[in-house]
């Protein structure tokens, strides 16, 4: 009866102990890395290599998703503004979406989705292949060499990369709004700077900075403890990316709460 009772306990507490362990392995690896970020020596070549990847191979597919959001989202709000006569209220509504949500967590989803599927699937590959251990041998610290970088890239783009989306969605807005829709662009841009705030810019750019952070470790953090061959690899991947977003939308929901009462 006892050990019935144990081995009921090892599947109803094991999801739990597994889940916190990876959350603090997780903030050990975000806390090793910052730490390495600020000592010597420097390797400029990897930053350099890191945000070129994470920032100017990211912007195209997230201005693309930018414009399409933007447009969509504007032709949703016109059809239910017009119940009320109020279509002219769009191109306020639509930046202060794009600026407090949309930008930077559709922003982080397709970083995560390109970037950090991709920086998982590197570490863990070097992992199972044993680079990392050789790193590890010639005196080299593998989180300050390969996960430094990638998360300071990552964090310092990803405000980038959301100022990108929300431009690029406002700029879908207009075009459906005022050349497709006829409203007048006088109204729309009025409109925009009497709803749009400096307070609602710089939620963006903290979500952005937090989300850039969050998916970079949990990324690295996935693929840098991989293991089990290639279906591990992968098994890493898909993980990292769940995990991410799932991290995301969590965070938003806090740090919208925290800013708004500010």
């Amino acid at each position: 009866m006892l050990a019935r009772l144990a081995r009921l306990a090892d599947v109803v507490y094991a999801p739990f102990v597994a889940f916190f362990d990876d959350v603090g392995t997780t903030v050990g690896l975000g806390v090793q890395t910052v730490l390495w970020m600020v000592r010597p020596p420097y390797r400029p070549a990897q930053l350099l290599g890191a945000l070129d990847f994470v920032g100017a191979g990211s912007t195209f597919i997230v201005a693309l998703v930018g414009l399409f959001t933007g447009m969509a989202f504007t032709v949703s709000t016109i059809v239910g503004f017009r119940q009320f006569s109020a279509e002219g209220m769009v191109g306020g509504v639509v930046s202060l979406a794009l600026a407090r949500e949309l930008a930077p967590v559709l922003a982080a989803v397709v970083v995560t989705a390109r970037a950090g599927s991709t920086m998982a699937s590197e570490l863990g590959n070097m992992r199972v292949t044993e680079q990392i251990d050789a790193i590890t041998t010639m005196g080299v610290s593998p989180v300050q060499y390969l996960v430094a970088p990638r998360v300071l890239a990552t964090t310092l783009m990803m405000p980038l990369l959301a100022t990108c989306f929300g431009v690029v969605g406002q700029a879908g807005a207009y075009l459906v709004a005022v050349v497709w829709q006829g409203i007048d662009p006088g109204v729309f841009f009025d409109r925009i700077e009497q709803l749009l705030e400096v307070k609602d810019l710089r939620m963006m750019i903290v979500k952005a900075t937090v989300f850039g952070f969050v998916v970079s470790v949990v990324c690295c953090k996935k693929g840098f403890y991989a293991s089990g061959g290639a279906r591990g690899v992968g098994e890493a991947t898909a993980r990292a990316v769940v995990s991410s977003i799932v991290a995301i939308f969590a965070l938003d929901y806090v740090l919208t709460t925290l800013m708004t009462e500010i």
